[in-house]
């Protein structure tokens, strides 16, 4: 127990590390918690530093939520509890203590999670994000699939617990894109490619 509540401090706090920001400090580039889209994201950094930016912010992102279940995975913690650890994470990605809590949408660092709790799930949850995004070139539609589809992949796997877990992590990513959703909604949520206003934005 002591063991998974320093892993789920650590967790936190590794989430907490804006890697849009701290790219964004390395590459000389505006702050993108304040420009562009103002989404601490791999999405907004494209926009603002280019692809090699954006590259490192995504992987940066991703690892926040892969290490600390890859650890837990090597402490024998119960799978349920491997992805608790990865959600503190994107607690952290969205809310991050180093950054006034100004996160971003935490897309990426779920994916890792993902692939650190059970990197079958993990892979099939990325194929349906780019399914999803080559079919109708939208990330956060894509994003919303994916993330509804993780606790019915645990559920189908017999893994009703680590669902639960993961539903969690499923709502506060709903709950980050809600101005997205209602850009869908009214059909005014931009294209991958597309020109965005400041606050279209889809990370």
């Amino acid at each position: 127990m002591i063991v998974a509540l320093l892993l789920l401090l650590l967790a936190y706090l590794l989430g907490s590390l804006s890697s849009a920001v701290l790219v964004c400090r390395l590459f000389g580039l505006p702050d993108p918690r304040t420009t562009g889209s103002g989404n601490p994201g791999a999405t907004n950094v494209l926009r603002l530093g280019g692809k090699k930016a954006a590259a490192m912010t995504l992987v940066g992102d991703m690892l926040k939520g892969l290490l600390p279940t890859v650890i837990a995975q090597f402490a024998s913690l119960p799978l349920a509890w491997v992805a608790a650890i990865g959600v503190a994470s994107v607690v952290g990605h969205i809310f991050p203590v180093f950054f006034g809590f100004r996160g971003g949408k935490g897309v990426a660092t779920g994916l890792g999670t993902l692939l650190g709790t059970h990197w079958v799930t993990g892979l099939l949850a990325i194929a349906i994000w780019l399914a999803t995004c080559l079919v109708f070139r939208i990330s956060s539609l894509a994003a919303l699939v994916t993330f509804a589809a993780v606790p019915l992949l645990f559920i189908l796997s017999g893994r009703t617990t680590t669902a639960i877990v993961l539903a969690i992590m499923s709502v506060l990513l709903f709950w980050r894109h809600r101005d997205n959703i209602k850009r869908l909604m009214s059909g005014e949520e931009p294209r991958l490619g597309q020109r965005k206003n400041a606050q279209a934005d889809k990370g």
